[in-house]
């Protein structure tokens, strides 16, 4: 099952656990510069907001209602991260969830085609909450390039460069929960608190942290921007601890700004600021460390991407504007396995 709330997917699973939820939203974020350089992790800028598709029959293409989902709206060379929050469930900890997350139906992580079932070798999913966030597509270990909304059809996203064709778009996704004895068994109940109990999950603070539209097609699709320091962790759970008889999908439909406005009658948001502009007023941006995670080597295939400022060039096209180097100064490192109630320290 799945609610929007507030901008967001809530994907829940009571016939597996009352407490098995996991909320996934899109963050808007800065578009770092796609420049050969491996930048570390930009600031979400809050969610893009986030419709039913359902709630307008009358204004989207009949193959959007024929996927159902959700929409929302990006700006062409506009850029996103996804955001991962598994539930926490009172004195056992929080919810384990594997998510398969694809792109015009290519996988973000192996780069093969889409397909509902889970695979292990190699592994075309993330885990959460082991995985806080996704900002890419996964090219090397500890390497993504950021995903960039770029208009389908113009042969830039990374369906068009591997399919030849540009059909989908968007993002699908698919949710598997941790079988519920399986939950029972690895994170058996503990006595907390009250005081804890209110306090929640210290992974929940590492959540926090982290153009023109064309006006021809409605459908965006995402491409390789530039390089970003970031690991996709390996599964650290057994494959068959994966409830694969119980799974949730979603269609997220890209739209342009122009055509946003068109299907619902909303303003989008306001572009957001450059990489340079950022760094320039000394805001922050952040590298996220996890020592006992193991990082999958990434995907060859998504490495032979060309990247949306390479394939401009072999086009003759400027599709990327400001995309000046930038030097960010202000980094905060987060950790993994802080306790419940732990505050984070930081020099400053």
């Amino acid at each position: 099952m799945i609610d929007l709330q507030h901008d967001a997917l809530v994907f829940s699973f009571p016939e597996v656990h009352n407490e098995a939820r996991l909320t996934l939203d899109f963050q808007r974020t800065l578009r770092i510069p796609d420049d050969g350089k491996d930048y570390p992790l930009p600031p979400g800028l809050d969610r893009f907001p986030t419709r039913l598709v359902d709630d307008f029959p009358d204004g989207v293409p009949q193959s959007w209602l024929e996927h159902g989902g959700v929409l929302l709206p990006m700006y062409q060379s506009e850029a996103m991260w996804l955001n991962f929050d598994s539930g926490f469930v009172s004195n056992q900890g929080m919810y384990p969830f594997a998510i398969k997350i694809a792109a015009g139906k290519i996988n973000a992580v192996t780069g093969e085609a889409w397909g509902n079932k889970l695979h292990r070798d190699p592994q075309d999913y993330v885990t959460a909450p082991k995985q806080p966030w996704l900002d890419g597509f996964s090219i090397e270990k500890g390497v993504i390039r950021q995903f960039v909304a770029m208009p389908l059809g113009a042969g830039y996203s990374a369906e068009e460069q591997i399919t030849g064709e540009a059909e989908f778009g968007g993002l699908q996704i698919i949710v598997y929960p941790m079988k519920r004895e399986v939950f029972d068994r690895r994170f058996p109940e503990v006595q907390l608190s009250d005081e804890e109990l209110c306090i929640g999950s210290g992974e929940q603070i590492l959540t926090m942290a982290p153009a023109m539209a064309m006006a021809a097609s409605p459908d965006m699709g995402l491409a390789p921007g530039g390089r970003m320091r970031q690991a996709i962790f390996k599964d650290p759970f057994s494959f068959d601890d994966w409830d694969r008889q119980n799974a949730s999908r979603c269609f997220v439909h890209l739209t342009n700004s122009l055509v946003w406005r068109a299907i619902t009658g909303t303003h989008p948001p306001t572009t957001p600021p450059t990489a340079k502009q950022y760094s320039k007023a000394g805001l922050p941006w952040f590298d996220y460390y996890d020592d006992a995670g193991a990082p999958l080597e990434g995907s060859r295939r998504l490495k032979g991407l060309k990247s949306v400022f390479n394939m401009g060039k072999k086009k003759g096209d400027v599709p990327l504007p400001e995309n000046e180097s930038t030097t960010p100064e202000r980094i905060v490192v987060l950790r993994k396995g802080l306790r419940p109630g732990q505050v984070r320290e930081v020099e400053f």
